[in-house]
């Protein structure tokens, strides 16, 4: 099982080369060119400056397996309470629980930063591994975009789920 800690800049190439594989390889993002390093540290930069938690885990070698983080919803100021998550694995890391670990994780550290809900935006791809992870977490269905998203030439639904980090 992977380790967690918060997020640091010497993570973010590792982090950099995770999400190249899903901007590449998937619809699963609707990216459709990895941001490079630099990218990375500005948004690492910009989730830490709001006092959001950017995560990652960790093989006991220390390579850098996942990441979670959470992201302001919105800009406008009403949703200043309102977080987006974002969970990516390294591919050979999928179903081992490391998943789980970060989103437990990032859900908790939300509610500790003021976050009062969290929603998930999941494209359709067919594949039930996400949306089952979000429910496992107490996250419930609110929506659907349909065709929203266009990439490798298809187009690609959202689905949006939301949960209350906060009684």
């Amino acid at each position: 099982m992977a380790s967690l800690r918060a997020a640091t800049p010497d993570d973010l190439k590792a982090v950099a080369e995770i999400y190249a594989h899903y901007v590449t390889h998937t619809v699963i993002t609707f990216d459709e060119e990895p941001p490079d390093v630099p990218a990375w540290r500005d948004k690492h930069a910009g989730i830490t400056a709001h006092g959001l938690p950017f995560l990652v885990s960790c093989a006991p070698g220390g390579e850098i397996t996942g990441y979670a983080y959470a992201a302001p919803w919105r800009p406008k100021p009403a949703y200043r309470h309102t977080v987006e998550d974002t969970v990516y694995l390294a591919p050979e890391w999928t179903g081992r629980g490391t998943g789980s670990a970060l989103l437990t994780a990032l859900v908790e550290e939300s509610a500790r930063a003021g976050a009062r809900q969290m929603i998930a935006v999941i494209s359709d791809t067919g594949s039930e591994s996400s949306p089952a992870l979000h429910r496992r977490h107490g996250f419930r269905e609110t929506g659907r975009l349909s065709a929203v998203g266009h990439k490798h030439d298809q187009w690609v639904d959202t689905l949006l789920m939301q949960r209350a980090l906060v009684p």
